[in-house]
């Protein structure tokens, strides 16, 4: 399942029968400030997009609520037609209101809607992986899945989604989630300094189902920040590519979307993310997030 890539680091992973390089591009930055509107540059960020493929990376992570609708066309201009290894990930389950805010919108229209809206964005016939949004800004929240997600096992039935995910949830949302159906992977917070899915990322590797964290330098206190720059510091490296490279190796089902709205920027991430960590320097880095 894991293989050697020659061009990126990490080799590559399946999602059910797709296989996706472990490095991939996030494109929520690529839509105007707040994740609304228009990018300030058009030009630099079809040229992002058309940069990650010509690095090689085969997995785009995505939302109809980047712009909104924003981010999708972007792909579709500069990508369409895909080539036939790239995989595009989207997410349904939340709109944008006036204020910049994300209110859920996970009724079974609310979905069918959505997923209507990213096939005709991006200029597919099928998308092939769509995660449920769950939670809210805070992060995760408790409550059942069942409504939405089973919406969402409808859609596919009808052809519309190859596989299914879930982001922003609780451990006992994914197990629901399986109960109701295959999942493929699940996008949750998660970095050095939160470390609070550790159990449930071996538990989804056992299980050969992917997990992808967003936010890899969120939230870390100065202290933690200054330890992981004492790190990246003494390997001559960016506290970024320290993080990249730490994801990669604490589980082969670990998938990053590392987002950027600079080609200089996005050929970093991939270069720092190939960081050889010694043992020494695991340790050091795992001390951040204890």
């Amino acid at each position: 399942m894991n293989t050697p890539s020659a061009s990126l680091p990490g080799g590559t992973w399946a999602l059910g029968d797709l296989t996706v390089t472990r490095f991939g591009y996030g494109a929520m930055q690529l839509a105007g400030p707040g994740v609304m509107g228009p990018p300030a540059d058009r030009g630099g960020a079809l040229a992002v997009l058309r940069e990650a493929v010509a690095l090689g990376i085969t997995h785009i992570d995505t939302a109809g609520v980047y712009g909104p609708r924003i981010t999708n066309r972007l792909i579709r201009e500069a990508l369409h037609p895909y080539p036939e290894s790239l995989r595009i990930v989207t997410k349904v389950g939340a709109e944008r209101d006036q204020q910049g805010g994300w209110p859920p919108a996970r009724k079974p229209e609310d979905l069918r809607r959505a997923v209507h809206e990213n096939l005709a964005d991006l200029g597919l016939d099928v998308l092939d992986v769509v995660n449920l949004r769950l939670g809210d800004a805070q992060g995760p929240q408790p409550g059942s899945l069942a409504e939405p997600f089973e919406a969402l096992v409808e859609l596919q039935r009808e052809g519309l989604i190859r596989h299914l995910g879930v982001s922003n949830a609780t451990a006992e949302q994914v197990a629901e989630a399986q109960r109701i159906a295959p999942i493929v992977c699940v996008q949750n917070m998660y970095n050095l300094a939160h470390r609070q899915d550790d159990g449930l990322i071996d538990e989804l590797a056992a299980k050969g189902i992917a997990y992808v964290p967003f936010f890899p330098l969120g939230g870390f206190t100065p202290l933690q920040s200054t330890a992981l720059s004492a790190v990246a510091d003494r390997l001559g490296a960016t506290p970024m590519s320290v993080a990249l490279a730490w994801l990669l190796r604490r589980s082969p089902n670990i998938l990053l979307i590392p987002g950027t709205s600079s080609v200089a920027h996005l050929r970093e991430n991939a270069a720092g993310a190939g960081l050889q960590l010694s043992e020494e320097d695991l340790a050091e880095l795992d001390k951040i997030g204890r």
